[in-house]
């Protein structure tokens, strides 16, 4: 029988092995006696799952040791939210709008806080990238977002041209991430839903360096600031790389 891909929005097609072999797992997953499904999320085996999920990741995608990998939920979209409220920190952001998705991002973090539009080509209907004299940046934003592949209005930003503004950079990868190498150095904060290239709908992916991880208020909820998802509620920020600023 011959299997339907999905090229639509929604979940990756997933290669016939690893159905099968979740097919095989589905009752007792290597002996614990139960489904990852009804294991502990705490437990041993489930952690081991999920230290695969990250090397494996990290093996693919080249992240070097002074990111962290976080897996979360709430789509793609809920970070839309969260990467001001865990990075503005009391000052202001650029963003890049190129077509529907870095323009609903632009909009949610405006409900945040402080967010400037540094270029749009909204007035010609989202059909080309901004040229250089369109682009307003400010040397002092605390990031500058794009969105490097907007699946709506189909413009793409190849990762090798975007060239460095000396402020964290923010990108919105959920449509092409691991479809080919990129310099993750290159980038403070990746953003990706699962659903695309990934794997099935409910997890969302952050690989975020530590340098960013810390700097929330103390007024968000919890269980929407990064240091605490990333180092079970400890702030640590590493010392080893800083962004500069012009």
């Amino acid at each position: 029988m011959s299997r339907i891909w999905n090229f639509s929005a929604g979940p990756a097609a997933l290669p016939e092995e690893v159905l099968r072999q979740a097919q095989e797992e589905l009752l007792d997953w290597h002996g614990a006696g139960c489904s990852v499904m009804e294991m502990s999320h705490r437990g041993k085996e489930f952690g081991t799952i999920l230290g695969q999920a990250e090397a494996d990741l990290r093996e693919l995608m080249g992240i070097p040791e002074q990111y962290k990998v976080l897996f979360l939920q709430g789509g793609a979209t809920q970070q839309f939210a969260q990467i001001p409220m865990n990075l503005l920190a009391g000052r202001s952001a650029d963003y890049i709008v190129t077509g529907s998705w870095s323009k609903k991002a632009f909009k949610e973090a405006q409900r945040i806080g402080n967010v400037r539009c540094a270029a749009t080509t909204e007035s010609s209907g989202f059909a080309r990238l901004p040229v250089a004299e369109e682009i307003k940046l400010d040397p002092f934003a605390a990031y500058l977002h794009v969105c490097t592949n907007e699946t709506i209005h189909g413009v793409e930003i190849p990762a090798e041209r975007i060239a460095d503004t000396g402020v964290p950079l923010v990108a919105d990868m959920s449509s092409h991430i691991l479809s080919r190498p990129v310099n993750v150095e290159k980038f403070g904060l990746i953003y990706a839903g699962a659903q695309k290239n990934i794997g099935p709908s409910g997890v969302t992916l952050v690989v975020v360096h530590r340098d960013l991880l810390g700097m929330a208020p103390l007024n968000i909820p919890t269980v929407m600031d990064y240091a605490v998802m990333a180092e079970n509620g400890q702030r640590r920020k590493s010392t080893n790389f800083v962004f500069r600023h012009r």
